[in-house]
């Protein structure tokens, strides 16, 4: 552990001068040891794996059975019909994953960062690729760490950590000091440097201690590739569906072959029957129209600014019914904003949402003294600088106090640079009639080297009274969360020496700031709590902090729904999972804590999706069921690990994902059962045809028609119907519920009976009409035919909503369902029509009285289950 060593121990051990660096030989043997200082990326998966991914599915190995099965007995036709549904079903699946990996692959940064080190003792710049350990290191402002370092030298030096981290706040660093403890948490190691964090203030020397994957970011890295993904419930229910459908299709086999044994039939023909039969009852379309709906619904998400780069995440997210969001830059800007000022006696409250004005004169000098007394630059919205310096520039821009214009009317002439020891910084800047001392930095420290206060404009003795007033106010801040920082001021008639700045001073006042929340976020929390979601913030930020942004959100409202890493680690795994409900907040946590925090929620059966942008969000973000990454402030690491991408690093986003989410997920199972009562139709007419000992009503060519083109494309409208509008005033599905629940399975039983009986009875009347066999049987094959394919047709339209009527939802609010009847109508006529057509279809054409009939006897199940809907809710009415 380097930082338990001394600087004096660690270069031993590295074999380096800190004056001479390494040598240009050494550096090259090293880099062949140690490997290039970048971390190792998952080759990337060939379109050729992508497809086969893509067919590691029971229901598509159902499918190719099928198709086997055709083609040997000959039913080429048929066969290719069968295969081509399952590679469109593939390739649909295929082009949403390159999609969404070229889409990343947009958002990642093409730079390679370039890193100073010293080499045979001269300082130069090379590519941090190119680092090695052992290597001297410069560190200024405005740099990335190219890889894990412990410091040597140190001065003012202070490294924004949260990508890493989450901790908002630039850190301040110490070479000198040196840790016991070898647990200490990342954020607390102050001799320490880490690849990816970013130096914002002072300068420093250090010394490569470890690069590429042997650093903190590469310990995450190897995290995400043990890593293994889980199947989705929706994966998990169509896996279900393959099996039974499978299962049902032999069985129904096994039985026909039993009756035509009992019925002395030939046992060629029954095979031909039984196939015939094995295929009414598989929805050969389902696989290809549940990947068109998921990638209907990814297409809509991406306008919402969510990238989706596996097609059955969007399905999960509505599962999902715990959010565990990172804190900074995800639930808050990821920038320092002051947000309230006091001078003596005044309280000021600062939105930057309306229109203000200066408290009064004293407040005006207090932003004078602040942005005066700053490094930091604010131009057209672009900042530079320690983010604390640029809060206290920005409050100056809004009152219209630029501090460009101040350096114009008051140059600065001599300063005194912050330092860690004093915690202050002072600046000389030039005034009407001589200069005057602008100094901010701590409190305590400020009213040790004060001597009087600024009171309404008037300059009055510093009285320990005061003193505690002031010491007051700012501790009513600081329990709010909130890092105070004071000012004062002197005036001087001749430019004096940096010493002599910091003596009795004239305070001011000091502001509070903080890393304030997204403005949209607290709406978008309570939306999640009356969807049933919890939201949990996880932080490497300090507790205090954590818990008032979790409070002003509504995610926690005491401070005893907050955990440390500390007291996680105190916890057995069993107690921690135990209690992990009580919990909604989580501080200073280590990337393991964040994974441990994911799988204790998920071992309650929980569906989890975890949101983040640093580094330290990856694992958590790869073990949850949904992982969902920020794409504009988000580190590759991140956008790797993660299921979905959020292109505009909005939380809210993630609530109108879910709400897509859900509504998919009804959509698909309309889908699903109004596929399966369409099957179950044609298995029931088959079957009871051949038990009554009656001809086969329905050749194989008819089924598969039906089932790919009549029933498809209802079932692809019925996948994009318009959302309910009350789905997020319900509570998240179980991710075990199946696609029958809520009494679904009776209704696909019924329709499906219903279905089948009335193709039978179109079958019986045309076997009957014509007094020649062979003409009859063709006559009665096409009545049955149609009368299937329309009952379809017309069924679809009930299916929109289990319980409300078909004007209720509104029959025209689903123009492309009303489109796919109409079409299936139209083509059921041209098949019949045509000459070519119904011989391979072995029809025949319908008069116009047959029309009516056919039309009439198709229409009975949609009109029955829309009275049996009326019916259901006078019941409920006249229960509740």
């Amino acid at each position: 552990m380097w930082y338990t060593k001394s600087t004096k121990e660690v270069l031993e051990e590295l074999r380096v001068n800190p004056e001479t660096g390494l040598t240009e030989a050494e550096a090259e043997r090293r880099l062949q040891e140690y490997g290039e200082n970048k971390l190792k990326e998952k080759p990337k998966k060939s379109i050729l794996t992508l497809l086969l991914s893509q067919l590691n599915d029971y229901l598509i190995y159902v499918l190719l059975a099928a198709t086997l099965i055709t083609l040997i007995i000959g039913e080429y036709a048929d066969a290719i019909i069968i295969f081509l549904v399952v590679i469109l079903n593939a390739v649909i699946g295929v082009i949403q994953e390159y999609k969404a990996e070229k889409a990343i692959e947009a958002l990642k940064k093409l730079t390679t960062p370039k890193s100073l080190v010293k080499r045979n003792g001269e300082v130069k710049e090379i590519s941090s690729e190119l680092i090695v350990p052992g290597d001297i290191v410069i560190i200024d402002a405005g740099r990335y760490i190219p890889c894990d370092l412990r410091l040597i030298e140190s001065v003012n030096l202070q490294i924004e950590e949260s990508a890493l981290t989450g901790e908002s706040v630039p850190v301040e660093k110490h070479a000198e000091k040196v840790f016991d403890d070898e647990k200490i948490p990342i954020g607390d190691r102050a001799n320490m440097a880490y690849m990816s964090t970013l130096a914002t203030y002072g300068r420093g020397i250090a010394v490569a201690v470890g690069t590429g994957m042997n650093t903190e970011i590469g310990k995450i890295a190897k995290i995400l590739e043990e890593d293994e993904e889980e199947m989705t419930p929706l994966q998990v229910r169509l896996q279900e569906l393959g099996k039974i459908l499978g299962i049902v299709a032999l069985s129904i086999c096994a039985l026909l072959f039993i009756v035509a044994l009992i019925q002395k039939r030939d046992p060629f023909e029954m095979f031909f029957i039984a196939i015939s039969l094995a295929v009414a009852a598989i929805p050969e379309g389902l696989a290809a129209i549940v990947a068109i709906v998921l990638a209907l619904g990814v297409q809509k998400m991406s306008k919402m600014n969510a990238i989706v780069k596996r097609l059955p995440a969007v399905e999960t997210l509505g599962c999902v019914n715990i959010i565990c969001s990172d804190k900074t830059g995800t639930l808050t800007q990821n920038k320092m904003t002051v947000v309230r000022t006091y001078t003596f006696n005044h309280q000021h409250e600062i939105s930057y949402e309306s229109e203000q004005e200066i408290y009064n004169q004293t407040e005006a000098t207090l932003i004078k003294t602040m942005v005066l007394c700053t490094d930091a630059t604010y131009e057209n919205g672009e900042a530079t600088g320690d983010p604390t310096e640029v809060a206290l520039v920005v409050l100056g821009d809004k009152f219209g106090l630029s501090k460009s214009n101040f350096l114009q009317k008051h140059p600065r002439v001599g300063e005194r640079p912050f330092d860690s020891n004093r915690k202050m910084m002072s600046t000389l800047n030039e005034e009407e009639n001589g200069y005057r001392v602008h100094t901010k930095g701590a409190l305590d420290n400020l009213l040790n080297i004060c001597t009087h206060v600024l009171n309404d404009g008037e300059v009055v003795p510093l009285t320990d009274d005061i003193k505690k007033e002031f010491l007051k106010i700012a501790e009513e801040m600081s329990s709010e969360a909130l890092r105070v920082l004071g000012c004062a001021y002197k005036d001087v008639s001749t430019i004096i020496t940096p010493e002599e700045m910091e003596k009795d001073l004239i305070l001011i006042g000091f502001v509070g700031m903080i890393d304030p929340p997204r403005l949209e976020v607290k709406d978008s929390i309570a939306e999640c709590k009356k969807a049933g979601i919890t939201v949990i913030m996880i932080t490497g930020d300090h507790k205090n902090t954590a818990f008032a942004i979790a409070k002003e959100l509504g995610i926690a409202t005491s401070i005893d729904q907050c955990l440390t890493g500390v007291e996680i680690d105190e916890l057995s795994d069993e107690d921690f999972s135990k209690n992990i409900n009580n919990y909604r907040v989580f501080a200073r946590v280590s990337p393991e804590h964040k994974v441990k925090i994911v799988r204790a929620f998920k071992e309650h059966g929980n569906i989890v999706s975890m949101t983040g942008d640093g580094v330290n969000d990856a694992p958590s973000l790869k073990f949850a069921d949904i992982g969902v990454a920020m794409g504009i402030t988000g580190t590759d690491v991140s956008k790797g690990a993660s299921d979905m991408i959020l292109t505009d690093d909005n939380f809210t986003t993630i609530v109108h994902a879910v709400e897509e989410g859900r509504n998919i997920y009804n959509n698909i199972k309309k889908a699903v059962n109004f596929l399966l009562s369409c099957n179950l139709g044609e298995v029931f007419t088959m079957f009871f045809a051949i038990l009554l000992n009656w001809p086969v009503p329905l050749v194989a060519t008819q089924i598969l028609w039906v089932n790919l083109i009549t029933d498809a494309l209802p079932a692809i409208a019925l996948g994009i119907d318009p959302g309910d509008k009350d789905i997020m005033k319900q509570k998240p599905r179980s991710p075990k519920e199946s696609f029958f629940a809520h009494g679904a399975w009776v209704r696909v039983l019924i329709g499906g009976a219903l279905i089948g009986l009335l193709t039978l009875f179109a079958f019986y009347y045309g076997l009957n009409k014509h007094s020649d066999e062979e003409q009859a049987l063709v006559y009665a094959r096409t009545m049955a035919f149609v009368v299937l394919a329309l009952s379809q047709l017309f069924y679809s339209l009930s299916m929109r909503h289990s319980h409300k009527t078909i004007i209720q939802v509104g029959p025209f609010k689903n123009m492309l369902l009303m489109g796919a009847i109409l079409i299936g109508m139209l083509l059921q006529y041209i098949i019949i029509s045509i000459p070519v057509l119904a011989k391979a279809f072995e029809v025949q054409n319908l008069p116009l009285t047959d029309w009516l009939l056919v039309i009439g006897l198709a229409l009975v199940p949609f009109v029955l289950k829309e009275i049996s809907k009326v019916l259901f809710t006078i019941f409920k009415l006249k229960h509740e």
